[in-house]
């Protein structure tokens, strides 16, 4: 891992680099920035960007005036782009040596930037490192492969395989369905291992062309780094094999939808032990107890952020298996918070409520910052179910309008997810819906254009 400027100025030249890709996660997660010289990028002038593409909308637009005005300053300044120096890699899909560097956001007078998703995770886990702890996470990223798809009033379709049939049944784990795009999957692999991403397994989900990798377990920033980084990659490796590769949560009407799992333990700073372990055979404790109960609590507050689009709550609503309350379990995939099977040094819980559409930093700080406020009061969980928890209450948003509505509800966690953030955040999304909401769908064309 390279260290300091210094380390990364020494890799640059190692690695004969032409050219730098300077990134920033924006909203969504998606990469904006500049594409610089080498030669160019420590010349002491330093990246700038605007302001404002930080409280850019999904579509392009802004946020209502008020929103805008609020949240970034009315002469739209630049933002000081920072490189850390732990992200560098190269990018193996160009033509020339090519680096590319993930950065934070600063001010002019070099404070972290408040609505850059980056810092917004940092400040969560400053708050851990306040009381000695270290989270640790381990996300699993599904996504599907679809056919190139220029007409966005067609239906997506599976591509063809290598057999030249595209799917028509559920293949889950199925090896042979995987293999059916070996070409693809060897050079996703190919491209992950030069850039260093930790990805561990490779699995066919219940979709059809739907997929699963999973990233070995690590501190939180590094993770969402890494998934930021995969989604793009799979999306180039799939477009230079003549597909798409989509991490829509709900891509198709009959299909299930996509999530990201996250995975999360914690780490007692000094000791390196996980806080999750079991005092004594068969007694839960204390930090593993008040952290379920702070993520059952918060989980309505933080559901904008684990289901960030539109789309998002057909995932929620419609999907196969998408959780929609806060029951939680042990080995029980039907609860929206699972304690997988594991020894009790290895004690772990997955947020099985978030998207494969999510911004990961955003995502990761949410459910971070929820089992923060269980930790802080003490919240007791619910019993641990063995049942059908599909069969339950209904206790989440399922819609996009009530989960922003929550997140307003709740000042606590507004707080830790930053109180200027979470208004930007709001006025966004909200312009997003609007502007969702303004489309008229084949839907209505179809079946009430001559009926109503």
């Amino acid at each position: 891992m390279i260290k300091d400027n210094e380390e990364l100025g020494a890799w640059i030249k190692e690695k004969s680099i032409e050219e730098v890709e300077a990134l920033v996660p924006d909203m969504t997660g998606n990469a904006r920035g500049k594409i610089i010289p080498a030669y160019r990028f420590f010349n002491g002038e330093g990246v700038r960007l605007p302001e404002a593409i930080l409280i850019q909308t999904v579509t392009g637009d802004w946020p209502d005036d008020d929103i805008y005005d609020a949240a970034i300053h009315p002469a739209d300044r630049d933002l000081f782009l920072k490189p850390d120096p732990a992200t560098a890699r190269i990018v193996p899909w160009a033509n020339e040596p090519t680096a590319q560097i993930i950065h934070d956001c600063a001010n002019a007078d070099g404070t972290p930037h408040k609505l850059a998703s980056r810092n917004v995770l940092r400040n969560v886990l400053d708050l851990y490192a306040e009381i000695g702890l270290e989270p640790i996470i381990a996300p699993e990223v599904e996504f599907y492969l679809v056919e190139k798809n220029p007409d966005a009033d067609i239906p997506l379709r599976p591509p063809i395989g290598r057999s030249g049939r595209p799917e028509r049944a559920r293949q889950s784990y199925s090896i042979d369905a995987v293999n059916e795009f070996d070409p693809i999957f060897e050079e996703m692999y190919d491209f992950c291992e030069a850039m260093e991403l930790d990805l561990d397994t490779l699995i066919h989900e219940s979709g059809a062309a739907q997929m699963e990798v999973n990233f070995e377990h690590a501190d939180a920033l590094s993770r969402a780094d890494q998934v930021f980084l995969f989604k793009r990659t799979m999306r180039e490796v799939a477009m230079r094999h003549d597909v798409f590769a989509t991490f829509l949560a709900k891509p198709m009407e009959q299909e299930p939808g996509s999530a990201m799992h996250i995975h999360q333990s914690m780490n007692d700073i000094k000791s390196g032990k996980n806080v999750f372990e079991d005092p004594q055979e068969g007694v839960l404790s204390d930090t593993f107890r008040h952290y379920i109960g702070g993520l059952q609590k918060y989980t309505p507050a933080a559901m904008s952020f684990y289901a960030p689009n539109v789309n998002s709550y057909r995932r929620i609503a419609y999907g196969d298996s998408a959780p929609n309350n806060v029951a939680w379990g042990f080995d029980n995939r039907t609860a929206g918070l699972r304690v997988p099977v594991s020894n009790s040094a290895n004690r772990r819980i997955e947020n099985r409520f978030a998207g494969s559409d999510v911004n990961p930093y955003l995502a990761i700080a949410a459910t971070l910052a929820s089992g923060l406020l269980g930790i802080r009061e003490k919240i007791e969980p619910t019993k641990p179910t063995e049942e059908n928890a599909h069969d339950f209450e209904e206790t989440m948003p399922i819609a996009f309008e009530l989960s922003l509505l929550s997140l307003e509800n709740e000042p606590k966690f507004q707080e830790i997810m930053g109180e200027h953030f979470v208004k930007a955040y709001v006025g966004i999304k909200r312009k997003e819906y609007e502007t969702f909401f303004r489309v008229i769908s084949s839907w209505e064309r179809e079946y009430l254009l001559m009926n109503v």
